[in-house]
């Protein structure tokens, strides 16, 4: 029977995004250099921020050297991770000869090293000609494996990486490549890793992962292969991420975060993501600030902000959660979804709102060029301050998969409560 194409539209082809084969558990780090080895590397670059302090660097330079390979280091990513710290890495590593990457951090380390591979396949091309979908010419570019010290990127699994381009700081922007070719070649997911992860980072991580599983769960995509895992991503997190903030060295909720995170971040590989992660996108464009920070305070807005569209799973991420929800309407148990989200944000130390973080908590880098807010200072919450970041948000790649339609003049208030009120 001949199809019509208006029927194709009201039906669309979904794609689902490939995974690397992964080793996940305490140990795993270990066999870095062996899987190294096997994916024919001989000079590696390990790409990182310098973790300063914690030994991991170090310690996965050994494991790399024990096996005979070589180890060129470059350590100078920085959050959010910049234009420029993909094309220096690049430079590096072919001026050094290396024949594969190991990223080693969170998700700016992995972006990062995901997009040195695109400039090295693509013969030096500046990297922020790769914004979007499906960007590379050149399907092959090195080998990399990616080894996460926090609970919260993804990126080690999925097919995306996030660059904040700067070559124009009137208007700094923040965009997403989405590319199959990016795709590690290896994930290493250690939970020991972790412990040294401080009190603040656990929390802010811990949020990117609950937005990783629940903006799949509501979005427009609704893409069935992804729901079993934004599910058990949702209530890990409810059930673990207390512990892992205040117990850094309790295994369990470690362990379970681990898995909160990597599956979360199948959920959106082919799922999606929404307005939580465009608005972190726009305020770390402007701000420079911590991107789980980010999703930690807008997470809650966007919530509140989607729950007309999507009551009904709104409610089940309440139930997720652990709210007992038998005696309540499908709208009140929705309305119990964030007050459970807000709930989780204050107990694990997140702060109220954009307007009550000072820029002390952000990492000073080479980007503080004066476009940014001075030590001290907080994120203005004056009128042209959020109509600039609504105004980005409505540019982000993730703002199609969101659930409820946006526009500037929508989003306003949400962006405007983010800076300036509480819960």
């Amino acid at each position: 029977m001949a199809i019509e194409p208006n029927q194709i539209w009201d039906a669309p082809i979904k794609e689902f995004h490939p995974f690397p084969r992964a080793l996940l558990g305490v140990g795993g780090h270990e066999m870095v250099g062996v899987e190294a080895k096997a994916l024919g590397m001989s000079r590696v670059l390990l790409v990182t921020t310098g973790l300063r302090g914690s030994g991991i660097v170090e310690t996965m330079k050994g494991v790399i050297e024990y096996q005979g390979l070589d180890c060129v280091v470059y350590d100078q990513v920085e959050s959010n991770p910049k234009d420029y710290n993909c094309m220096d890495a690049a430079a590096l590593y072919q001026s050094e000869r290396c024949d594969g990457i190991v990223s080693v951090g969170g998700g700016s380390s992995h972006d990062a090293a995901k997009g040195a591979r695109v400039v090295i396949a693509h013969d030096g091309r500046n990297i922020n000609e790769f914004e979007g979908f499906s960007k590379s010419t050149n399907k092959q570019n090195p080998p990399h494996i990616a080894v996460s010290t926090t609970a919260g990127t993804g990126s080690e699994t999925s097919w995306a990486y996030v660059i904040t381009d700067t070559s124009d700081m009137d208007n700094p922007h923040k965009w997403v490549g989405f590319d199959d070719p990016v795709v590690t070649s290896l994930a290493v997911d250690d939970p020991i890793l972790y412990y040294n992860c401080p009190q603040h980072f656990t929390a802010y991580c811990g949020f990117d992962v609950l937005a990783h599983g629940s903006e799949p769960f509501v979005s427009r995509l609704d893409f069935t292969p992804s729901m079993g895992n934004a599910r058990e991503s949702i209530r890990l997190v409810a059930e673990s991420l207390r512990e892992a903030t205040f117990e850094p060295r309790n295994y369990e909720a470690r362990s379970k975060m681990m898995h909160a995170q990597y599956i979360a971040a199948q959920a959106f590989n082919s799922g999606g993501l929404g307005l939580i992660h465009s608005m972190s996108h726009a305020i770390s464009a402007f701000y420079d600030s911590h991107h789980g920070l980010n999703n930690a305070i807008a997470l809650p807005r966007v919530w509140e902000y989607n729950l007309p569209s999507r009551y009904k799973q709104y409610a089940e991420i309440a139930q997720l959660m652990g709210v007992d929800t038998r005696n309540m309407t499908t709208v009140q148990a929705a309305d119990a979804a964030v007050e459970a989200a807000i709930r989780l944000a204050q107990d694990v130390g997140i702060p109220a709102n954009f307007g009550s973080v000072t820029t002390d908590t952000y990492d000073k880098n080479r980007m503080n060029t004066g476009k940014y807010a001075g030590a001290g200072n907080t994120i203005p919450g004056d009128e042209k301050t959020v109509r600039r970041i609504s105004e980005h948000m409505m540019g982000d790649w993730c703002t199609p998969g969101n659930p409820r339609e946006a526009t500037v003049e929508s989003l306003i208030p949400v962006v405007s409560h983010a800076i300036n009120e509480s819960y």
